[in-house]
């Protein structure tokens, strides 16, 4: 668990508010979940048999007796909420979702126990032009915290259930010739979800598996149709792609269309995003089978990425204007001239002192804000409708101000 300290939020919130706008701009709407749902919901939907339901979720009893368990993802429970409350059926959704998730990991950098995803699901689109779309949705995000450059697209298609079902019992039966090459992981994999074996980070079965079947060769006409039309979409879009074919996702419930956006630049934990179709889940979670991709990004290694690179730094202070008071009439007048600005001016960030202060004491707080500049109120002021500007981050002049000749400084905050 981590906290998210008040010299942090700032860049936090133009994450959030990226991409909240961005997604919005492509006509998706926010549907909020809550954060602890019934367990079958997750083992219903992820597997039994992957390392989030065996060892990651956060599961307890209630006094009722039922299991319940914190969100570890947030697709579940969008499909849960679509479901139960009619938006799948036999219409077309754009949806999006922001907000914290739970999984027992080994805390590391930029992964903690409780973080942050943001996710976008679409239901009842069966094509790749949605596929495309929302990759295209993914790339605008790069272009606008400036990350275009360092981040790369890798694409693969899981083909449908009955060409896996076929293609898994062929990469069992190759696995089984390299048992003795196999580690511990990988051996359970292999009776469990064997195309997990094909993630492996495991230099020596790498090497293998460059021999192993690929699941491409199993594809029919269908499969080979919508990740065709899906690269056709992409090169028009100008978004550069590696077509990885054992990008397999950690989930069970994907097919056709996966990809993942990687970064060289957090280390090992390199995917800042990821997503794929997921055409049975809405089906097997009791709907209609409803077409459906999505995909979701952790906020934190978001942010890191953002830290690491140094673009964190393009962040509008939490104060743009402080205001200074001296004297008893200032302290009381001042406050209530603030809020004529306020009202002239809403999207200044204007904090008035509080607690009294001698003018260095208080200059030193205008300072330590972040404040671009300070606005004086003393009793001469007050008395003659006017305040003393002074400029905090540039070499200028200290200026005398009526309210009304405020609006060239405060202007620029609206």
């Amino acid at each position: 668990m981590n906290d998210c300290l008040p010299q942090q939020t700032p860049v936090w919130q133009k994450v959030e508010s990226v991409l909240r706008d961005v997604t919005s701009s492509y006509g998706y709407s926010e549907i909020r979940m809550p954060i602890v749902e019934q367990t079958e919901l997750f083992k219903r939907s992820i597997g039994e048999v992957t390392d989030i339901v065996e060892k990651e979720m956060y599961t307890f009893d209630d006094r009722n007796g039922d299991s319940l368990t914190l969100r570890p993802e947030g697709t579940a429970s969008c499909v849960r909420a679509g479901n139960e409350h009619g938006l799948l059926y036999n219409q077309v959704q754009r949806l999006w979702y922001m907000g914290p998730m739970f999984r027992h990991e080994r805390p590391q950098k930029g992964r903690y126990r409780q973080f942050h995803q943001f996710g976008v699901e679409t239901f009842g689109m069966a094509g790749p032009d949605v596929d495309a779309e929302i990759i295209a949705l993914t790339a605008r995000f790069w272009k606008k915290f400036g990350l275009a450059d360092k981040v790369r697209l890798e694409i693969n298609s899981l083909g449908s259930n009955e060409e896996r079902a076929t293609y898994r019992d062929a990469l069992i039966e190759f696995l089984k010739l390299h048992q003795d090459i196999l580690d511990d992981d990988c051996k359970r994999r292999m009776l469990t979800n064997p195309l997990r074996v094909l993630d492996t980070k495991n230099p020596d079965i790498q090497a293998v598996l460059v021999d192993a079947p690929k699941l491409s060769d199993y594809f029919g006409e269908d499969s080979k149709a919508h990740f065709s039309g899906l690269c056709q979409r992409l090169d028009q879009f100008g978004i550069e792609y590696t077509v990885n074919d054992r990008l397999v996702r950690g989930l069970d419930y994907y097919n056709y269309t996966v990809f993942e956006w990687i970064t060289d630049s957090l280390g090992a934990q390199g995917t800042v995003c990821a997503g794929g179709r997921y055409d049975c889940l809405v089906e097997q979670l009791g709907g209609k089978a409803t077409p459906a991709v999505g995909f979701a990004m952790g906020i934190e290694r978001l942010v890191l990425l953002l830290e690491t690179l140094g673009l964190d730094k393009d962040v509008r202070p939490v104060v743009d204007v402080y205001v200074v008071t001296l004297g008893e009439k200032a302290e009381l007048i001042a406050p209530s001239r603030v809020e004529t600005l306020r009202d002239l001016y809403p999207n200044a960030r204007i904090q008035v002192n509080c607690g009294g202060g001698n003018f260095k004491k208080q200059f030193k707080k205008a300072d330590k804000s972040g404040a671009e500049i300070a606005l004086v109120f003393g009793d001469d002021e007050i008395e003659q409708d006017k305040v003393t500007v002074k400029y905090l981050r540039e070499q200028q002049e200290q200026q005398s101000k009526t309210l009304a000749e405020l609006a060239d400084l405060l202007a620029k905050y609206n």
